[in-house]
Order: C-alpha cells, then sequence, then structure tokens
C-alpha cells in the first residue's frame, strides 16, 4: 500500500517489474533511468545475485501533480526471475501499488512465461493481496524478433491476459513500449489513489509520463540509447 508522509505531503507509490529470468525487466529500469530527466530519477541501485539482479529507484515526475494536498512518487523495482529466487521475488513484491509483468515473446519461453504469471499470484495470495484488484499492465517484450522466433501479441495475449489490462508490445533494449507501459501502470495506480483521470492533475500526470529520451546519461553497457518512440499497441482497458 502508498506509504504517506504528511510531514513532507507525499505519497510513495511502489511499481514493480515482474516477470520470467532475462525476459526485459532490468533493461526497462535501466532504459527508464537513463532516459528521464536528471531532477526527476533517484539513484539507480543494483542488489546483484550469481545470475540475476534487483534494480530499484526512485521516480519523482515534476509534473505528476497532486492528489488531494499530496504529491506522488514512484518507487521502481525489478525482482530477479529466476526459478530459485522466489523468496527475493516475494520480499520484493510485498507492499506493491501496481504491478508490470514483463513477458519474454520468444517462442521458447513460452512455459517460463505462463509460470511466471502463476508464480506472481501465488506470492501476491501469501500477502494476502487479491491480484485482481491491484493495477496491472501486461508488456511483451522482444517483439522487434523475427515471427519465427517470437510469438505474436495476439497469442500472448490470449495465453498470459485473462484479465483484459492494458498490454504492450516492447522492444525495452531500443526503448519501444518502455514509456507506454510506464505511463499506463502509474495512471491506473494515480487512479486507485482517487485521482479522476479527466482531472487537469491526471492529465499532467500523463504528460510527465510521456517524457522523451533527449540527452540519455547511459551510452554503453546493455543498453544502447536512442530517440524515445511509441510502440504500436493495442490496449484493452479492464
Amino acid at each position: 500500500m502508498p506509504i504517506v508522509d504528511h510531514a513532507t505531503r507525499l505519497i510513495t507509490c511502489k511499481l514493480v517489474y515482474y516477470g520470467p529470468g532475462r525476459s526485459g525487466k532490468t533493461t526497462n529500469l535501466t532504459y527508464l533511468h537513463s532516459a528521464l530527466p536528471n531532477g526527476q530519477v533517484g539513484t539507480l541501485t543494483s542488489l546483484a545475485t550469481r545470475r540475476d539482479r534487483t534494480l530499484f529507484f526512485d521516480y519523482l515526475p515534476v509534473e505528476l501533480g497532486t492528489v488531494g494536498a499530496y504529491n506522488v512518487r514512484f518507487q521502481l523495482y525489478t525482482v530477479p526471475g529466476q526459478p530459485y529466487y522466489r523468496s527475493i521475488r516475494q520480499l520484493v513484491l510485498q507492499g506493491a501499488d501496481g504491478i508490470v509483468f514483463v513477458a519474454d515473446s520468444q517462442r521458447h519461453r513460452w512455459s517460463d512465461n505462463l509460470e511466471s504469471l502463476q508464480d506472481m499470484h501465488a506470492c501476491l495470495a501469501e500477502h494476502g493481496v487479491d491480484a485482481r484488484a491491484l493495477p496491472l499492465v501486461m508488456q511483451y517484450n522482444k517483439q522487434d524478433l523475427p515471427a519465427s522466433l517470437a510469438v505474436s501479441v495476439a497469442d500472448l495475449s490470449v495465453a498470459l491476459n485473462f484479465r483484459a489490462v492494458p498490454e504492450f508490445a516492447g522492444d525495452a533494449l531500443h526503448g519501444v513500449g518502455v514509456f507506454d507501459t510506464l505511463r499506463s501502470l502509474g495512471m491506473r495506480v494515480l487512479k486507485r489513489l482517487g485521482a479522476d483521470e479527466g482531472t487537469e492533475s491526471a492529465k499532467r500526470a500523463a504528460r510527465a509520463l510521456r517524457t522523451p529520451v533527449s540527452s540519455p546519461r547511459i551510452t554503453s553497457g546493455d543498453v544502447p540509447m536512442g530517440l524515445y518512440a511509441d510502440a504500436a499497441v493495442t490496449a484493452a482497458v479492464a
């Protein structure tokens, strides 16, 4: 649930990127952190395990507006996707206000996606959380791969998106769909906090979450940078 600091009039919401190992969760956060303006993001922290990483950083859009008299900050987390890190995933998932499920579109990862989604629901249930009431967005990553290697968005949607939540095709390595995914989840979390999507405050939030890339801070490593481009997406709103 959100953390409310009455002294600073700040509401902090936790957004978790969930999915199988190497599906693109880390790439999503790395891209976001490199692309957003310096004044809007905190330090990117990486907790390395043997084969995976947990990343997190604070995100405070300057144009977010308020919920009531309070500003809103997002804390973005990834979870390690390898099966034997379940206890870490469960710990990171605790207190989540919204989830991005990052599916790997590669054909040989079909069962991994299904198992990870089942694991997510089981972990939420163990925390006493009704997954149907929690804001959720689906991202089908690696859709840049040829059709012979990647499952289509339509087929992934049938298999994974039984709640008919917003869903996005993604190529997180190059930023395609990354901001669309974050913006959609952020708006759903704001709406749950009581922000009417038709208000000027909510519109400012949408504009802030649409921040384009102009001068990325990361120029080498895992994520090649480029200008942000919207993905061609079919979104079904629950």
